[in-house]
This record gives C-alpha cells, structure tokens and sequence, in this order.
C-alpha cells in the first residue's frame, strides 16, 4: 500500500470499490427497468401470457451473465467496507454495503419464493393473483436499496479520491518547498 501524506492508498481497494459501485448500479438499473416496463407490459397481458412470460424470464435470467453480477455486488460491497474500514468515506461504503445485502436479502426471501411459487403448476389466474402484487412490491423494495447502495458507494469513493487529492497536493506543496518538514 503506497502511503502519501500519511493516508493509506490501495490501487486495489479503489478497484474493488469502483466494482463494487458498478455492479450494484447494474442490479439497481435491472430492478428498475422491471418496475419501469417489464412489469407494466405484462401487467397488459391475459393471465396464461403473464405466467407463461414471468416463466421464461426466471428461468432464463440464471445465466452467466446476471448471476455473476448479482452475486458479485455481495462480494464486492462487503469486501469494499471491509478494505475502507480505516479509509475516508468509510461510512458511506458500509451504508452502501448494508444496502445492497438488504436487497439481496429482499431478492432471495421475498422475489425468488414468490418465483418458485409461479413456476408450480396451477390455474393462470390464480397463480398470478398470489404473484404479481407482492413481486412488484418487493421488486421497488429492492431496486430502491440497490439505488441506494450504488449512491452511498459512490459517495465513498468520491470521498475517498476527494482525501486522496487533498492529501497528494499537500504533498506536493511540502516537497516543493526547500526545508519543508516532511
């Protein structure tokens, strides 16, 4: 870890925190676009298209390219807070972490039960009864943590760079000038 002006600076913890940041921005935008027009389509559609179409979509969305992402957003926030525990805007970074583990909480206890109920076999109409109120809640449930999670990490990162520059252009001063205490 390369240290300027006594404040610790790690390549890598910037780089987790930047993941991290990005891939919980990804889950938020993927919540928010079922809020937005996924959902609001399908609200459209006669029940047997519901289920059918809500069907294909939880079946096809564990694939190599969402799982890693909302897998990896767990990961990469709880080991961002854990890397900036002595960092500035650490604060931020732990509230961002808290966040998205919420949602991901919210995903596996609220929206894949109510998924797994949906794929059973059953009348149309009432499967969609049992479904769709309670998916769309927990779904704005979760896509608003993951946009706050996405805010509060990158609040830490900006803290972070905003004390990085601080600290390097003092640095820089005390090295500029002859006789400077270092």
């Amino acid at each position: 870890m390369a240290e300027i002006n006594g404040v610790g600076r790690s390549r890598t913890a910037g780089g987790v925190l930047v993941a991290a940041t990005v891939a919980t921005g990804l889950m938020a935008g993927t919540f928010y676009v079922f809020a937005c027009a996924v959902m609001p389509a399908l609200a459209r559609s006669e029940d047997r298209v519901y289920v059918d179409v809500m069907r294909d979509i939880n079946e096809v969305i564990e694939n190599a390219v969402f799982l890693p992402v909302f897998l990896g957003a767990l990961v990469l926030a709880g080991l961002a807070g854990w890397q900036s525990r002595r960092a500035p805007g650490r604060w931020w970074v732990w509230a961002g972490a808290t966040a998205y583990a919420l949602a991901f909480l919210v995903t596996v206890a609220g929206n894949v039960p109510l998924n797994d109920a949906l794929a059973r076999p059953g009348d149309p109409a009432a499967l969609r009864e049992r479904f769709e109120d309670p998916w769309l809640a927990w779904n704005a449930v979760r896509a608003a943590l993951s946009t706050v999670a996405t805010g509060c990490l990158a609040a830490g990162a900006a803290a972070r760079v905003r004390t990085m520059s601080w600290a390097a252009s003092g640095a820089v001063r005390r090295e500029a000038v002859p006789g400077s205490p270092r």
